[in-house]
């Protein structure tokens, strides 16, 4: 059987396999027009060195869709394995996610959070769309990282790395 003879895979079968994908944590962050906005992503990647591109996945579904993809810069913290709740926050709708952080203002008015493992300040370069999510390419313009570990997520729940 070819290819394209076969029909869609389960999307419960897809997701429990896609869970066997270890992935770090990241929380993406925009200038909204009334005020920060985020939305935790674990579908993060480097795309390109030369220039430095990287992309994250955002569901089409998402209230933050339309605020972050549009928005002409966005940032990419790479959360610390301390980082749980803030994962949380910005995992789910909460009115102001950015109530009870500390955050500083970046390039394009970027709401960077403060403790991630890693930051990084994009400009928007590209959006694609993609079945029921965009991917957001961004260009990195600065990057700042910390020593210690990063917050994981496998099989549904968060990990940490052991020695």
């Amino acid at each position: 059987m070819t290819e394209s003879h076969l029909s869609g895979v389960d999307p419960d079968a897809f997701k429990a396999a896609l869970g066997r994908w270890g992935s770090g944590i990241t929380v993406v962050t925009a200038a909204g027009p009334d005020g920060p906005v985020g939305l935790t992503v674990s579908a993060f990647s480097s795309l390109s060195l030369h220039p430095p591109l990287v992309l994250v996945c955002i569901g089409q579904a998402s209230w933050t869709h339309d605020l972050v993809t549009q928005a002409p810069g966005f940032g990419v913290h790479i959360l610390a394995a301390d980082q749980e709740e803030v994962s949380n926050t910005f995992a789910f709708s909460r009115e102001d996610r950015f109530k009870d952080l500390p955050w500083e203002g970046g390039h394009h008015g970027v709401p960077m959070l403060e403790g991630a493992h890693a930051r990084l300040v994009c400009e928007r370069h590209q959006v694609v769309e993609a079945g029921d999510h965009s991917i957001l390419i961004g260009r990195v313009l600065q990057a700042d990282v910390t020593d210690g570990d990063p917050l994981i997520w496998w099989k549904g729940g968060y990990r940490r790395l052991a020695e």
